[in-house]
């Protein structure tokens, strides 16, 4: 099984989903996590170009199409040979964040950067996407407080691009009701992996 985790700046996935892993390996299921973009090492190095905070002249469309080639490299050398050999992945971030970022807060159309991802990945979407919906307003706080956790180029955009991107995640979730969960992402720590972990295990038992 191929699961998705998704969701504005801040949403708290990395945090829910380790307490949900450490469940699900106890209970004997093989778990590959893995993120995007990155996840391989071709991947990793396409992610430190596309996040760099000095290449702000980035174009959107260049912007796209890294994170397209970053996604295909991904699938070929980790996603797909671990879901051909019986085990789940769970990855942090997937296209859906691309149709998100660049399709709806970059303004370049969701359908045209589905069509770029579709020849990316020939077509692959998740069995499973957890949507970690939160107010933008929250995340970008909760990301100035944790002096950890990796400051990017995108956490840099104004408020109104976070926006956008919390409401086109909220639109791809009514598009594809089938394989989004949306789980409120403002809840606490336990309660938030609680709705994950429970989640995960309706898909994995159905």
């Amino acid at each position: 099984m191929f699961i998705t985790l998704e969701g504005p700046e801040g949403s708290g996935k990395t945090t829910a989903v380790n307490a949900a892993v450490a469940e699900l390996e106890k209970l004997g299921y093989q778990i590959v996590r893995t993120r995007e973009p990155g996840g391989t090492q071709i991947a990793e190095q396409i992610r430190n170009v596309i996040l760099d905070k000095a290449n702000t002249a980035m174009d959107s469309r260049t912007e796209a199409l890294l994170y397209a080639a970053s996604r295909r490299q991904h699938l070929v050398e980790k996603v797909w040979p671990a879901v051909k050999d019986g085990k789940i992945v769970i990855c942090d971030r997937y296209l859906d964040s691309s149709l998100a970022y660049q399709g709806g807060a970059r303004g370049l159309g969701i359908e045209n950067v589905l069509n770029i991802n579709m020849f990316a990945t020939e077509g692959t979407f998740p069995d499973l996407t957890l949507l970690f919906d939160l107010d933008p307003e929250v995340g970008l706080a909760r990301i100035a407080a944790n002096s950890d956790r990796e400051v990017n180029r995108l956490d840099l955009e104004e408020l109104s691009f976070h926006k956008k991107v919390r409401n086109t995640f909220l639109e791809l979730a009514k598009q594809y009701p089938d394989r989004f969960v949306i789980i409120d992402a403002s809840k606490s720590q336990k309660e938030v992996a609680k709705a994950t972990l429970d989640t995960i295990l309706a898909r994995l038992c159905k």
